[in-house]
Order: structure tokens, then sequence, then C-alpha cells
């Protein structure tokens, strides 16, 4: 028996060995969310450029729209905001910010800085409406729809293949 003992060891290293490969080789861009197809988290927010004033889900009810977590500290954010702001022009939906974990002042001014293409950005100082989303990176953007369902989650930057490939045809076929 002594002779069979290391089996039991180099199997389960060999299996271990095995996950990891397969775990290693995935894209995290590529994790689906188990929001899609689910209720969007409900909060309650302030406003980045008013803290008197909040903005609440059921506020967005009735119209699709987007919501894009950024930070000013996040470098990938700083790539895709050219993009955002371009796409912000076409009007096709309202697009919200979750400024996440960040301090409202510097938020602010970044936005002053490079262009605001949100319609509203709420401010998520402690991350905690984040993280009812699923959030564990910046940039993340969601598309919810007029019930107010998750109907897509991208992880990353957005780029303008992902808006006309992805985020352009869920939007006709949600008629927005």
């Amino acid at each position: 028996m002594t002779r069979l003992g290391f089996l039991v060891p180099l199997g389960a290293f060999i299996a271990l060995a095995v996950v990891l490969a397969i775990g290693l080789n995935r894209d995290p861009r590529e994790v689906p969310s188990p929001l899609i197809g689910k209720p969007a988290p409900a909060f309650t927010l302030t406003r980045l450029d008013d803290p008197a004033t909040t903005v609440s889900l059921a506020d967005l009810r009735g119209k699709v729209w987007m919501l894009n977590v950024w930070a000013s500290w996040c470098g990938p954010c700083r790539e895709e905001h050219p993009v955002l702001v371009a796409f912000a022009r076409k009007g096709r939906l309202p697009i919200y910010g979750l400024n996440y974990k960040d301090e409202r002042d510097t938020a602010t001014a970044w936005l002053a800085s490079v262009g605001n293409p949100y319609q509203a950005s709420l401010f998520d100082g402690e991350g905690r409406v984040g993280i009812d989303f699923g959030v564990y990176g910046v940039p993340e953007t969601f598309i919810i729809d007029r019930s107010g369902t998750v109907r897509m989650k991208h992880v990353g930057v957005l780029t303008p293949d992902v808006i006309a490939n992805e985020i352009e045809p869920l939007l006709k076929k949600l008629d927005a």
C-alpha cells in the first residue's frame, strides 16, 4: 500500500494543473454576468456634480440606457473615454456613469478636462453599487432595457468595434 500511496497526491496535482491550465486560457472579459436577463440591482446615489440630487433605478425605468463604470484613477477608462464621448454625441441612448471608488473632486475635475459623455454620473465612493452589479474592475459597461433588466455586460475598454458589433445590434433589437 505504501508503494501506491504516492498516486493520490500525484492525481490531485495533475487534476489541479488541468483546472489551472483551463482557467488561464480563458478571457476574463468573456465571463458571463449572472445579471444578464435579470433585474438591475436597485440603487439610489447622488450625482457626482450635485451631491444634493439623487438618481435611482426607478428614475430610469421606461428607457433603454447604458451604465458605464469608470474612475479618474483608471488608465483603461482614459483609453475608452474618447470612444464614449463620440458615442454619446450620436444620442442613441442616455449614458449614465457610475464613478467607482473615486474622490468626488478629482472625478469632477477629470470629467471637466476630458469631456462629459454622461447624462449624469453617479457617485459610488465606497463601491457598494458596483459590488451589487458584480463589478470587479473598471471600466465595465452595462445595457439596461426599459423594464430595468440587464441585457449586456462588457468588461474592459469600449472600442468602436464593440459599439458597432455588440451594442448597436442590441439597441436595434431593443428598439432603442
